[in-house]
């Protein structure tokens, strides 16, 4: 391969927010090749999502449950001082009862979630392998979900396509769950899609985390009453030692393979 220019290879890359272009280092091989000093151009080895140390940072976030269709679980996002700091609090009752002339003919009950609100565009996770969560809660198993760009549904519906996975959190212990983003499954409407898919995590546009009264990890905590989970931070995570290559043509310089 012929050897190009600095400048047409900054035209052929995008260096990551915060990296400037000047400190990319080249050196010229022995076939006249070029290659990048991929330590000074590799992103952090974490990325913080979503923080819950302020009423500001809660405003990202809206909350929903089966009382949109006349179920009767109610659900709350608060911030909190337990003395270690600002965090967040979702928690609420879940309830199987439907209220009694709901013009909903709604098939089951007892589901409350947060959602956050869609990203100014979109985020690019293709540089990590994990998500973790920074969490304190009630020994109930929740679902994180992730929400990317509809590509996988029919083309024209407004849904966006969701990815899920279960997280289990202990009762009154801070607890750092890790979930490697290969175990989020695709699903629509709460079932999973039964299809080989690949998330595209070039296009992430939000994230959740809900808990139903049913189902879940066989021995945790389950059924309708009270739940309770306190949330410190949502990050990404690149766990992985390995390989990661410059990838021009998805508007990431990164991805892992």
């Amino acid at each position: 391969m012929n050897a190009r220019g600095p400048s047409t290879l900054f035209q052929a890359f995008r260096a990551p927010p915060g990296v400037e272009l000047s400190i990319i280092s080249i050196a010229v091989m022995e076939n006249d090749a070029l290659t990048w000093n991929l330590e000074e151009l590799m992103p952090p080895s974490e990325r913080l999502i979503f923080n819950f140390n302020s009423k500001e940072e809660l405003k990202k976030w809206h909350l929903y449950s089966d009382s949109e269709y006349g179920g009767l679980s109610s659900a709350s996002l608060e911030i909190t001082d337990a003395g270690n700091g600002l965090k967040g609090v979702f928690s609420g009752n879940l309830s199987l009862e439907v209220s009694e002339g709901s013009k909903w003919n709604i098939t089951r009950s007892g589901f409350c979630g947060m959602r956050s609100k869609k990203f100014d565009g979109f985020i690019d996770l293709d540089a990590y392998d994990t998500i973790a969560l920074k969490l304190k809660g009630d020994g109930r198993c929740y679902i994180s979900t992730i929400y990317t760009e509809n590509w996988v549904n029919s083309p024209g519906q407004l849904e966006d396509n969701s990815w899920q996975s279960f997280v289990f959190v202990p009762e009154d212990n801070w607890y750092i769950a890790k979930i490697p983003l290969s175990r989020y499954l695709p699903t629509w409407r709460g079932n999973v899609i039964d299809a080989k898919l690949e998330m595209n995590q070039s296009r992430i546009l939000g994230m959740s985390l809900s808990v139903n009264a049913e189902g879940g990890i066989p021995g945790t905590r389950s059924g309708p009453g009270d739940f309770r989970v306190e949330i410190d931070w949502i990050k990404a995570l690149r766990t992985r030692p390995g390989r990661v290559k410059a990838q021009p043509t998805n508007g990431s310089v990164f991805a892992l393979v």
